[in-house]
């Protein structure tokens, strides 16, 4: 039987223009193709543990407007539980406009919407879910109390709980984490959510451990071409970068941390699991779009073996 992972956190619609270039101030340029799809943090990291396997239940809000059906409806198509997802009278649903550039990197803005409406007795109204999980993941793309809250939840019940902290937000209270157990930026996160420098491995190692001695358990730093660093109070793990040809590398990041989960959750220890989860991430960069990019367990056995990573 799967291991159940629970999400609280967001959703949103996808509008993804791909470019030449970004216009610069005042200029208007014509784009070579556009596509609208399914995403948000929260959800694309519930639907990438869904792809490859895990029963997931997600915990979010969306808006009374057109977009709202589509969304819960797309996570149904993906197996999710929707008990918890919650529609917000007079609200929009949240969207991201994202400008893909040819080379595969991307530039998003987010508007919450209904997302931001999404609050600790959400959370209370799904405990006996969030309590029946491997592992709560969470992001910063709703309001910063539900994720405090959601963390003190999973303390005290015992349930691994995981914060991508994405898009980083600069009032984070690292004291409101204490006993979080895997907390997951990229080094410029990390930067601004430390106060410390990351240009260096010596330095995203003692930023990290600035975090540690805080109350948080376990640091991953993903590093875009360089691989990912497991970070604790007295060890550091590189896990390997992938050599890929990115075609997109929108949702990369919710790859990685929805699969981690869900390798976690089936019994692997931290590292393999870290390790496997940077393999499927970059196969996602070799697709298009951001759900849409995520690899069922057939395809990514494929990839692996044509990349001789076994």
């Amino acid at each position: 039987m799967p291991e159940k992972i629970a999400v609280v956190g967001s959703n949103m619609m996808d509008l993804v223009t791909y470019i030449d270039r970004m216009p610069g101030r005042g200029e208007t340029l014509e784009a070579p193709d556009f596509a609208m799809g399914f995403g948000g943090k929260g959800a694309n990291q519930a639907v990438a543990a869904a792809r490859l396997g895990s029963d997931v239940a997600m915990v979010t809000c969306v808006g009374d407007d057109g977009f709202g059906p589509q969304v819960r409806a797309n996570l149904e198509t993906n197996g999710i539980d929707t008990t918890h997802v919650r529609t917000v009278e007079g609200s929009a649903s949240g969207v991201a406009p994202i400008f893909v550039e040819r080379d595969g990197e991307n530039a998003i803005l987010i508007v919450k919407g209904a997302n931001a409406a999404l609050a600790p007795s959400d959370v209370d109204a799904a405990a006996e879910t969030l309590r029946a999980a491997s592992a709560i993941l969470m992001q910063l793309e709703v309001d910063l109390e539900t994720v405090y809250h959601t963390v003190a939840f999973g303390a005290r019940e015992g349930v691994t709980t995981i914060l991508n902290p994405a898009p980083a937000h600069p009032d984070l209270d690292i004291a409101r984490l204490d006993g979080l157990d895997w907390f997951c930026p990229n080094e410029s996160e990390l930067a601004m959510l430390s106060g410390l420098p990351t240009g260096t491995d010596d330095e995203v190692i003692a930023a990290a451990r600035s975090l540690i001695e805080r109350g948080i358990h376990n640091v991953v730093v993903t590093l875009g071409g360089r691989g990912a660093r497991r970070i604790t109070a007295d060890t550091v793990e590189e896990i390997a970068p992938v050599s890929v040809s990115p075609v997109d590398t929108t949702g990369a990041g919710d790859a990685f941390i929805g699969s981690f989960a869900h390798f976690l959750g089936q019994g692997m220890e931290p590292t393999a699991a870290l390790t496997r989860a940077a393999r499927y991430a970059a196969l996602s960069i070799t697709r298009r779009g951001t759900q849409t990019s995520y690899a069922t367990p057939a395809e990514f056995d494929d990839f692996l073996s044509e990349h001789g990573l076994g």
